[in-house]
């Protein structure tokens, strides 16, 4: 069992993660939205934010080598430091001279920033928690969930920021708040987070896990936040504005409700599955009926149904399974983990993740662009059957993690 001060500097490593969580969907609707105002197409918008996956393979592949040898504390601050730095480069330049490469380079190091609060988090969960009879399950979803939440307040946030007062001063709003807490961090925490466990001579290349549970369930997670990303990153916040006619804070606003609920969802996920610890039946089953729902809604829009009922309710279905299969990943990630590389399991399965929304984001905004040449719902469709298709191989995947 971890002691009283891993407990309290693992709580303000939490509430940092919020912060940060906080400031990153705020940020990704500002920029989204700004640009699309401005008149780029789906693929432009696509492209502000691929370094912002790209460069968040790269951290959380590093970052778990980072962590092993300098500690969670080290890499929270490292994460909080990058984001200032972050929106200070959208912040102090006039955003009528905002370039797609200068915001590129901005949402890079907003990328790096969240992955490295992201993990330093997640992983402290598995030192503080321990090992016992459902703690771990209840923590990682009662985390999860709230983070998933507070990134909805922050779409909303963002939308609602820049319909008031404008690009600049709204980035201006998000320092204060991650500037806020890193000053708190920095001053309330004592000693280091599982210092304990750190291996100073760990190497990049002791990185990739040996375990072949935790390598198969790395893949199914890029496969999963591939189906995700590939229709909601770009998609379906440009279908809202583009087709639907719906205002920026609308649309903001939407999204925001869409992802507190998955987050209350993620939290609720020990006491909806009846609060048993899950295994990889659990995921494979889950995975399967996720897959059914995107193709339905691309049915159903194919079909001429209502397209703001068939959307709207097709997600909201998505987002009650999707936040189930996700919250039974995060747990069966630090399940699997060895404790002694628990830092570097999860570094490579986060890893995967930014690759799976790195792919989820190109393919958002290609087959989107691509898919108008067949009607105006001919682009969210394309990436619905995109999502149906990922999410099979989800599934697939998800047969061979262990059953017990």
């Amino acid at each position: 069992m971890a002691s009283t001060a891993s407990r309290r500097n693992y709580a303000i490593v939490t509430l940092a993660y919020w912060a940060d969580t906080l400031a990153d969907g705020a940020i990704r609707m500002l920029v989204l939205f700004h640009f699309y105002q401005l008149g780029y197409g789906a693929m432009q918008v696509a492209s502000l934010f691929l370094f912002y996956e790209l460069f968040g393979v790269v951290t959380n592949l590093a970052g778990g080598m980072l962590a092993s040898r300098f500690g969670l504390k080290s890499t929270l601050f490292m994460g909080l430091g990058t984001q200032m730095v972050a929106l200070s480069l959208l912040a102090f330049l006039p955003a009528t001279l905002l370039t797609v490469a200068w915001v590129m380079v901005s949402q890079a190091l907003s990328g790096i920033a969240k992955d490295l609060t992201k993990m330093s988090s997640k992983s402290a969960v598995k030192l503080v928690a321990g090992d016992g009879e459902g703690r771990l399950y209840r923590w990682v979803a009662l985390l999860t969930g709230s983070k998933n939440a507070l990134k909805g307040v922050g779409f909303f946030l963002g939308g609602l920021l820049l319909s008031t007062v404008g690009f600049q001063k709204a980035v201006g709003v998000l320092m204060v708040v991650v500037g806020i807490a890193l000053l708190v961090a920095a001053v309330m925490m004592r000693g280091g987070l599982g210092d304990e466990k750190r291996d100073r001579k760990a190497k990049f290349g002791r990185m990739f896990s040996e375990n072949r549970a935790v390598n198969l369930l790395s893949v199914a997670r890029l496969f999963l936040f591939g189906a995700r990303d590939v229709w909601f990153v770009v998609a379906l916040p440009v279908f809202l504005s583009g087709v639907l006619g719906w205002k920026f804070w609308q649309a903001g606003g939407f999204m925001a409700l869409w992802v507190i609920g998955y987050g209350a969802v993620q939290a609720l996920a020990p006491v909806i599955l009846r609060g048993r610890d899950p295994t990889g039946r659990t995921a494979t089953w889950l995975a399967w009926l996720l897959a059914v729902i995107p193709a339905g809604i691309a049915m159903g829009l194919v079909s001429g149904w209502s397209a703001p009922v068939v959307v709207i309710g097709g997600l909201i279905g998505f987002g009650l399974v999707f936040a189930l299969n996700s919250a039974v990943h995060s747990f069966l990630i630090l399940d699997y983990a060895d404790h002694d590389k628990v830092a570097m399991n999860v570094g490579v399965y986060y890893m995967a993740n930014a690759c799976g929304r790195l792919l989820g984001t190109v393919l958002s905004g290609g087959l989107y662009q691509m898919g108008l040449a067949s009607g105006s719902n001919g682009g969210l469709v394309w990436c619905l059957l995109a999502s149906a298709m990922l999410l099979a191989a989800t599934g697939v995947l998800s047969l061979r993690l262990p059953r017990g």
